[in-house]
C-alpha cells in the first residue's frame, strides 16, 4: 500500500470545534461594535477641535469687551485695580488690542509674558491644524502660557491674549470624558440595535440552513431532512430553495444508487454460480462434437458458441461490477507489439474472414500501463472483427480492421478502424455507457464502457471519429515524456 508523501497534509472537510467557538452572531456583534467606535472616533476629533476653538473664541470675545473698554478709557488710564478685574473676568495673563493703529495693553504684570508655549491665531486656523493642536494640548499640555489672536469688533482692528491652557485642558477633558459616556451608550444601543435586526434578517435564516444541512448529512436517504424554503423572495430564499432541490435530487440519486448496488450484488452473486455452470456445461458440450450422430454434429458448434458468449457476458459484468480499476503503473511500452499481442490472442492474423492490418510505427513508444490498454485494444478490436465478420465490409469489400497510431499536438492518436456497417445512430448517444452503449444485438456495451474508464485513468479520452465507411474509435493518451 503506498504510503503519503511526508509533506502532504491529510485532506479534511471537518473544522475542529475548538475553531468554532465564535459564532456568527458574536462575529456580527463584535464587528458592530468595532465600525460603532470607530465612527464615533472619527467624529471625536474634529468634535474636540470645535470645542477647542468655541472656548478660545470666548474668551476672545470677553478681551474685545475690554478691548472697548480700553478704547473709551481718557488719556490717564483706567482706574486703579478696574485692569486687574478686566483680565480676571477674561481668564487671561495679558490682552492687547490695536486701535486706531496704536497698541493698548492690559496686563497683571509690569510687562507682559516673555515666552509662550504655543501661538494660535482663529483668524487663519484651518480644520486639519485645529485638529492637531487639539490633539497637542491633550497629548503635550504646554508648561507655559499661550499666545491666541482674534478677530476685533468696534473700532480695534485685533484682539491678543495671553492665557494658561491648563483651564482649557480641563474644560477638553471634561468634554472628552461626556462625549465617551454618550458614545459608549451610542454604541451598546446601535450594536444591540442592529445585533438584532441582522439576527433575525440573517444570521438565523443562516443558522437555520447550516442545521438542516448537518441533519441532512445524518441521515440523506431520509425525505423529511429535506428543507422547507420560506417565501423569502431575497438570496437568502433563493439558497433554500436551491438546497432543497439539491438534497431531493441527492436522496432520489442515493436512493437509487443503494438499490443499485444492492441488485448489482445480487446479480454478481447469480452472474459468479451461472459462470461456473456455464463452464460446466461448456465443458460437457465439447464431448458432443466427437458424437457420431450427424444432427447433433451440426447444432454443437452453435451450442458451444453460444455457452461461450455466455461466459463472456460473465465475466464483463463480473468485471464491470468491480468497486474502482487499479491506478494505471505508466511505464514506457511499444505500441505496435502491444497491438500484436492483442491481435494474436484475439486471432485475427490466422482469421480467413477479414484481413489485420497493423500500421503502428515500430517506434513508437507510449508511457501507460500495458494491461489496461491491452485491455481497451482487445475489447475495440473485438468489436470491430465481430462486426465485420457477422455484416461484412459496407461497400463489398475485403473486411479490414486497420490499427493505427501517430503523435499529434496534444499527445498519441491511435485508431481502431474497420470498414463495416459502422455504429448505428441510435446507439452513438450512450455509446460508453454500461449496458446502454451496445452496437451489436444482444451485447451489454460493458466493452466500451471499461475501455473509456481505462482511457480516463489515464488521462486520456476516447470518441468516435466520424467517418464515411465503418467505423473510426479515437484513443488519444497523453504524449510521452522526451
Amino acid at each position: 500500500m503506498p504510503q503519503p508523501e511526508p509533506h502532504a497534509r491529510p485532506l479534511s472537510i471537518s473544522m475542529p470545534r475548538s475553531l468554532t467557538r465564535l459564532g456568527l452572531s458574536a462575529k456580527l456583534l463584535l464587528v458592530t461594535v468595532l465600525f460603532v467606535m470607530l465612527a464615533e472616533a472619527l467624529i471625536y476629533f474634529p468634535s474636540i477641535a470645535n470645542f477647542r476653538r468655541n472656548w478660545l473664541t470666548d474668551r476672545i470675545a470677553a478681551a474685545q469687551v475690554a478691548a472697548l473698554v480700553l478704547e473709551g478709557a481718557p488719556e490717564d488710564g483706567l482706574p486703579e485695580g478696574s485692569e486687574n478685574r478686566l483680565l480676571m473676568g477674561v481668564g487671561a495673563r495679558a490682552i492687547a488690542a490695536r486701535i486706531g493703529g496704536a497698541r493698548r495693553l492690559l496686563s497683571l504684570d509690569s510687562m507682559p509674558p516673555p515666552e509662550v508655549s504655543r501661538s494660535v491665531d482663529l483668524r487663519t486656523l484651518d480644520w486639519l491644524s485645529a485638529i492637531e493642536q487639539a490633539v497637542a494640548v491633550l497629548v503635550v499640555p504646554a508648561t507655559m502660557p499661550i499666545r491666541v489672536v482674534g478677530e476685533a469688533v468696534g473700532g480695534a482692528d485685533f484682539v491678543e491674549i495671553v492665557i494658561d491652557e491648563a483651564p482649557l485642558r480641563r474644560a477638553m477633558l471634561k468634554f472628552s470624558w461626556s462625549l465617551l459616556l454618550i458614545s459608549l451608550l451610542l454604541t451598546v444601543l446601535t450594536a444591540i440595535a442592529v445585533y438584532v435586526a441582522l439576527n433575525a434578517m440573517i444570521v438565523g435564516p443562516i443558522r437555520h440552513l447550516a442545521a438542516n444541512v448537518m441533519e441532512f448529512e445524518a441521515d440523506p436517504e431520509n425525505p423529511h431532512r429535506i428543507i422547507a424554503p420560506s417565501l423569502r423572495a431575497d438570496e437568502i430564499g433563493e439558497a433554500e430553495r436551491a438546497l432543497a432541490r439539491m438534497q431531493m435530487t441527492l436522496a432520489e440519486e442515493l436512493r437509487t444508487k443503494k438499490h443499485l448496488a444492492e441488485l448489482g450484488l445480487a446479480v454478481s452473486k447469480i452472474n459468479h454460480d451461472l459462470r461456473n455452470m456455464l463452464a460446466a456445461a461448456q465443458l460437457m458440450s465439447d464431448q458432443l462434437v466427437d458424437t457420431r450422430d450427424a444432427k447433433i454434429r451440426r447444432f454443437a458448434p452453435r451450442l458451444i458458441a453460444t455457452l461461450g458468449r455466455a461466459i463472456e457476458f460473465c465475466q464483463a459484468t463480473l468485471a464491470y461490477g468491480r468497486a474502482a480499476e487499479a491506478t494505471p503503473a505508466i511505464r514506457p511500452v511499444g505500441l505496435r507489439q502491444l497491438v500484436a499481442e492483442q491481435a494474436e490472442l484475439l486471432g485475427l492474423p490466422e482469421n480467413r474472414q477479414l484481413r489485420f492490418d497493423n500500421q503502428v510505427p515500430a517506434d513508437l513508444i507510449v508511457p501507460c500501463d500495458p494491461d489496461q490498454i491491452a485491455r481497451v485494444l482487445t475489447n475495440l478490436m473485438r468489436n470491430a472483427s465481430q462486426a465485420l465478420v457477422q455484416a461484412g465490409a459496407a461497400d463489398d469489400a475485403q473486411p479490414t480492421l486497420t490499427i493505427a497510431a501517430a503523435l499529434v499536438v496534444n499527445g498519441v492518436a491511435l485508431r481502431v478502424i474497420d470498414n463495416g456497417p459502422g455504429v448505428p445512430q441510435r446507439a452513438r448517444a450512450n455509446l460508453f455507457q454500461a449496458f446502454r452503449g451496445s452496437v451489436t444485438p444482444g451485447g451489454t456495451g460493458l466493452g466500451l464502457a471499461i475501455a473509456a474508464e481505462l482511457v480516463r485513468l489515464h488521462g486520456g479520452n476516447i470518441e468516435l471519429e466520424a467517418s464515411p465507411v465503418g467505423a473510426v474509435f479515437k484513443v488519444v493518451l497523453p504524449a510521452p515524456r522526451v
